[in-house]
């Protein structure tokens, strides 16, 4: 899940539906990618219903935006999502919005006509013809140019794309699926972002929570990288797991990708330990953010419940399951929140 470099991305690898579903949300969750099979892991409550609401919207058409913290894992999110759609066997193309100049950037997603510009000897397909039949993401959405919002905008409502300096429209089949780490609904409201394609953009949204809120996933993380790495033990020591338990990874799953490498590099073969582990790491720095309160164990359980429970669109049974609870301890649970006790926990 390294950062995505200016070039986009196009993949075309088969995808294995033949491997396992996940037992919560049923979905294959393996993102195929240019060099590498991705794979999502949700062993946190908080992924496990994140992914119980992607597994409708995987077979959906409709735009997605997916929202979350850089390094959260946005684009093995969208790469998973087209890999479980009816759209799997067709492209699926990445771009980096805010990594190419507005000028190319348009020629990159619409193509362009012979002699459009000066170097442009050959009419040249842009990004919404390569992934035709398939998915595009657009990521870093938010950073999109405002005129060329207005030709996005217009693709998705006509279903067709003109080349630059072309004065035929060329139709066009594709999935768009944004992904930002920024406050799109904010940037709406500062007139940065067209209110228009804003909703014609999110008619579904994903959000994926930061590494801070899935500490269960942190480990199983952390092992799969390390196996990337082709480790010979494939080990971490238990000082070694204590210090990633307790890193709060302001860099999300990217910087723990990193922590990994740079544990197995120099552990030398041998079981990585706490020594072979970046010094933010060892020694992170814990800082509660300004103005925000201490609270009971009972209101973060409520806050938890509930927002597991509006992930999974009200449906008690998709949420006890997520929360590992039975059902009726989930009904319990939830009168008490009405009535202002904790709830049962039995």
């Amino acid at each position: 899940m390294a950062k995505q470099n200016s070039s986009p991305q196009v993949c075309r690898e088969p995808f294995d539906r033949g491997a396992r579903l996940c037992s919560i949300c049923r979905l294959v969750p393996a993102a195929p990618g240019l060099r590498k099979c991705s794979r999502l892991v949700a062993e946190s409550p908080a992924m496990r219903a994140l992914m119980l609401r992607a597994a409708p919207i995987a077979s959906s058409d409709a735009t997605v935006i997916v929202l979350g913290e850089s390094g959260t894992g946005k684009e093995v999110l969208a790469r998973t999502l087209h890999a479980n759609s009816p759209r799997s066997a067709s492209p699926f193309v990445a771009v980096n919005v805010a990594a190419l100049p507005a000028e190319l950037l348009e020629s990159e997603l619409f193509g362009h006509a012979k002699g459009a510009f000066t170097g442009a000897t050959a009419p040249t397909p842009g990004l919404f013809e390569a992934a035709g039949g398939g998915t595009l993401l657009l990521d870093e959405i938010a950073e999109m140019p405002l005129p060329l919002q207005t030709k996005l905008l217009r693709v998705l409502q006509e279903g067709e794309v003109r080349r630059v300096g072309d004065t035929r429209a060329q139709a066009v089949d594709v999935r768009v699926i944004s992904a930002t780490n920024q406050d799109l609904a904010g940037a709406v409201e500062e007139r940065r972002f067209r209110q228009d394609l804003y909703y014609r953009l999110k008619v579904f949204t994903l959000h994926v929570p930061p590494l801070r809120e899935r500490a269960e996933d942190i480990l199983s993380l952390a092992r799969m990288f390390l196996e990337e790495e082709r480790h010979p033990t494939g080990r971490f020591s238990t000082a070694a797991e204590r210090a990633l338990l307790a890193c709060p990874w302001p860099g999300n799953v990217r910087e723990l990708a990193n922590a990994v490498r740079h544990g197995a590099t120099l552990s030398g073969g041998r079981d990585v330990g706490l020594e072979h582990l970046p010094d933010d790491v060892i020694h992170p720095r814990k800082v509660r953010p300004a103005g925000s309160p201490l609270r009971t164990l009972a209101e973060v359980e409520r806050e938890h419940v509930l927002a597991v429970l509006s992930a999974c669109g009200g449906n008690q049974v998709d949420a006890a399951r997520v929360l590992g609870i039975g059902r009726t301890t989930l009904w319990r649970k939830l009168r008490g929140f009405e009535s202002g006790t904790t709830g049962s926990t039995g």
